[in-house]
C-alpha cells in the first residue's frame, strides 16, 4: 500500500484543501498570542500613589491642579534601592486639619518634608490611567506586586503541563478531538476569567487557559504538517508561527481601542467560540487514522482531500 506522502503526490501536496486548512489553523495560531503575552496589557502597572480622602478634599477646596496636588502631598522618589518606593507610602498627616494652608500645606509641620513620617497606603491607590488592568482592579502593587508575577507563572505552568501531555493525548484520542476540546475549554475559561469577581478566580481560569491553549496551538501545528506533503512541512511550520506574530500586531491595536482589561479579555477570547466550527471544516488527520488502523476513515478523508483539490486518486486506491 502506498504511503501517505505517495498519495499526496497524486492528490496535491499543498493545493486548495491544504491552503484552506492552513488559513483556518493560522487563525488559531494568531489567537494564541493574547494568552502568551497578554500580561503586557492585562497586567500593566501604571504610575500610582496613595489614595487619601483628605487630600482629595483639600485639593478640591484649594482648587489645585493635578501637578499641584502631586507636588504638595506625594513624597519624592526616595533613596535608590529603598525597600518600599514612595508610591507605596504616604505622609502620616491628618489632611483634614483646618490649619493646613493651600500653599505648601506641609511647610507648617516640618522644615524638611523628609522628616515627616511615612506610612502604608491604607485607603488604596490612585492610578494614572484611562483604562484598567488586573493590577488596578485588585491593587496588585507594592506589598502585593508578587501576585502579578504569580499570574504569569500560573499560565506558564499551564503551558508546560499542556505541552508535555498533549502529545500522548493527541496520539491516544486523535488530533481533531483534542483540538476541539482544547478550544472549548479555552473559550469557556477565557469568558469566565473576564467576569471573575476576584483575583483568585482570575488566577484559576488563567491557569486553565494555559493548560489548553498551548496544547491547542501545538495540535494545530501537528495537523497542518500532517496534511501537507513532505517538501512543504518546513514552510507551513514557519508561516504558522508567523501567524502568531501577526496576532501580536492585532493585540496591540485591540488593547489601544479597549483599555479596560475585562473587555479586552472577552474580545480576544470570543474567536475561540468561532473555532468550534472547525468540527465541520477540518477533518481528522489521515496519518493518525492510518496509524490507528482505521483505514476506511482514512480513505474517506483522503477522498475528501482529493475532491477539494480537484484531483483523482491513484489507480491503486480506486
Amino acid at each position: 500500500m502506498p504511503t501517505m506522502d505517495d498519495i499526496l503526490e497524486h492528490i496535491g501536496e499543498f493545493d486548495f484543501f491544504q491552503k484552506q486548512t492552513f488559513f483556518l489553523l493560522a487563525l488559531l495560531s494568531a489567537a494564541f498570542t493574547p494568552i502568551y503575552v497578554g500580561i503586557v496589557f492585562l497586567g500593566f502597572t501604571p504610575d500610582h500613589r496613595c489614595l487619601s480622602p483628605g487630600v482629595a478634599e483639600l485639593s478640591r477646596r484649594c482648587g489645585w491642579s493635578l501637578a499641584d496636588e502631586l507636588n504638595y502631598t506625594v513624597p519624592g522618589p526616595g533613596a535608590m534601592g529603598e525597600a518600599f518606593p514612595r508610591q507605596c507610602r504616604g505622609y502620616e498627616v491628618d489632611w483634614n486639619r483646618s490649619a493646613l494652608s493651600c500653599v505648601d500645606p506641609l511647610a507648617g509641620l516640618a522644615t524638611n518634608r523628609s522628616h515627616l513620617p511615612l506610612g502604608p497606603c491604607r485607603h488604596g491607590w490612585v492610578y494614572d490611567t484611562r483604562g484598567s488592568s488586573i493590577v488596578t482592579e485588585f491593587n496588585l502593587v507594592c506589598a502585593d506586586s508578587w501576585m502579578l508575577d504569580l499570574f504569569q507563572s500560573a499560565v506558564n505552568v499551564g503551558f508546560f503541563i499542556g505541552a508535555v501531555s498533549i502529545g500522548y493525548l493527541a496520539d491516544r484520542f486523535g488530533r481533531k478531538l483534542c483540538l476541539l476540546v482544547t478550544i472549548l475549554i479555552n473559550a469557556a475559561s477565557g469568558v469566565l476569567m473576564a467576569v471573575s469577581p476576584n483575583y483568585t478566580w482570575v488566577l484559576i481560569f488563567r491557569l486553565i487557559q494555559g493548560l489548553v491553549s498551548k496544547a491547542g496551538w501545538l495540535i494545530g501545528y501537528i495537523l497542518i504538517t500532517e496534511f501537507v506533503g513532505l517538501s512543504y512541512r518546513r514552510t507551513v511550520g514557519i508561516v504558522y508561527q508567523v501567524a502568531f506574530t501577526a496576532g501580536l500586531l492585532a493585540l496591540a491595536g485591540l488593547a489601544y481601542v479597549l483599555p479596560h482589561w475585562r473587555w479586552l479579555q472577552l474580545t480576544v477570547t470570543l474567536p475561540n467560540v468561532c473555532f468550534l466550527l472547525y468540527y465541520w471544516g477540518i477533518p481528522e488527520s489521515p496519518r493518525w487514522l492510518i496509524s490507528q488502523n482505521k483505514s476506511a476513515k482514512a480513505m474517506s478523508v483522503i477522498k475528501y482531500m482529493a475532491k477539494k483539490n480537484g484531483k483523482s486518486l491513484p489507480a491503486s486506491l480506486q
